[in-house]
């Protein structure tokens, strides 16, 4: 469903599968500044709306996913992963409950595969769902933050503003407006319009992994840094559990997340999917023992999630790599020489758990 705000002045649409909303308008730099500082309002409508009432939901959904919720307060902001049987990444719900129904935001053209697995799950427990992204549309006043750390308080105030009535406050920046107001909100929040390119390069900036991005049709929790994030590890029985704690009780992910620092001169960014492989430099006797299993090169070690350009670190990226590739090593990404920075460390599993700290939030 295209955007109201691309007819806004300046406005450029992004790339698939994010082309109904804008990609900047007009100065992605300082629209990345103005998000940062909670001066800025993202259209991030692409993204769909899905909907669980009924007084069982809370129980029901803590059955199926890898977050407790059952125990969820209203107005509490909350992640959660759907799993397949072998463990992998099938769904991420960004979610919070209103004390009547839960409210989740999903990435684009995943709602409606969500929602007939919920429907085949309801069995006779009293719940309802429904997908509204006809209704409701997603925008965001403050960047994602990195696991463990708060909100900004000027982001919380921004999110405080007097809203359309009917606004769902989803926490940590997000709100979820109705959508016939969306195309004048950011003059009646008195909020800059800023681009999803702004909101993607803070993202990267903060270690967040993105469904579709920084995951693929292998990926398992510990691999992108979602445990503790979006899986709670003292829950009941769900769907992919098994793979969750045998990798954090005795192994470790096969591959881990990475983020990189990319060379400025290079004028291109690695595309999404772009593969990761040896830097020029580095010494034969450092090369990994394999390459990624299934990768398309040979020499391959993982592949280019997301990448952008930061309007104070320059070109960035996160990318999916082998666990063995050591950490000290510099790398090409899609051809482009980048350093490393450890997100998912190389021991994760067998209860070593990430460092918040590591997820530094660049402001």
């Amino acid at each position: 469903m295209r955007s109201p705000l691309l007819d806004t002045s300046g406005a450029v649409a992004a790339q698939a599968p994010d082309e109904t909303v804008a990609a900047h308008y007009g100065d992605p730099y300082a629209e990345q500044r103005a998000l940062a500082e909670g001066r800025a309002l993202v259209d991030r409508s692409d993204r769909e709306v899905v909907r669980i009432a009924g007084p069982d939901r809370l129980s029901w959904l803590n059955s199926l996913s890898s977050q407790k919720l059952d125990t969820l307060q209203p107005g509490t902001p909350a992640q959660a992963l759907l799993l397949d049987g072998q463990g992998r990444v099938e769904h991420h719900l960004t979610l919070v409950d209103d004390g009547e129904a839960v409210w989740a935001h999903v990435e684009p053209g995943t709602a409606a595969e969500l929602v007939a697995f919920l429907e085949k799950m309801r069995f006779m427990l009293r719940v309802e769902v429904a997908e509204l992204t006809s209704d409701y549309a997603v925008v965001s006043v403050a960047p994602p933050a990195p696991a463990g750390e708060p909100v900004a308080e000027e982001e919380s105030r921004a999110e405080g503003r007097a809203l359309p009535e009917g606004t769902v406050v989803m926490g940590n920046g997000d709100l979820l407006v109705p959508r016939g107001r969306l195309a004048g909100l950011p003059e009646e929040l008195g909020l800059r319009p800023a681009g999803l390119w702004a909101y993607e390069a803070l993202r990267i900036a903060a270690h967040v992994p993105r469904l579709g991005f920084e995951t693929d049709h292998k990926t398992i929790p510990h691999e992108v840094g979602w445990i503790g994030v979006a899986v709670h590890l003292s829950k009941g029985c769900y769907r992919g559990q098994e793979t969750v704690a045998r990798v954090h009780n005795l192994g470790h992910p096969p591959r881990r997340l990475v983020f990189l620092h990319l060379d400025g001169s290079v004028d291109s960014l690695p595309p999404h999917g772009a593969p990761v492989t040896l830097g020029v430099s580095t010494p034969v006797e450092a090369e990994p023992e394999a390459a990624v299993e299934g990768a398309a090169e040979p020499g391959q070690l993982g592949f280019v999630g997301s990448s952008a350009r930061h309007y104070e670190l320059g070109p960035i990226a996160l990318a999916v790599v082998k666990r063995t590739v050591p950490v000290d090593i510099d790398l090409l990404a899609g051809g482009v020489a980048a350093s490393q920075e450890v997100v998912v460390p190389p021991d994760a599993g067998r209860n070593v758990h990430i460092d918040p700290a590591l997820r530094r939030r660049v402001r």
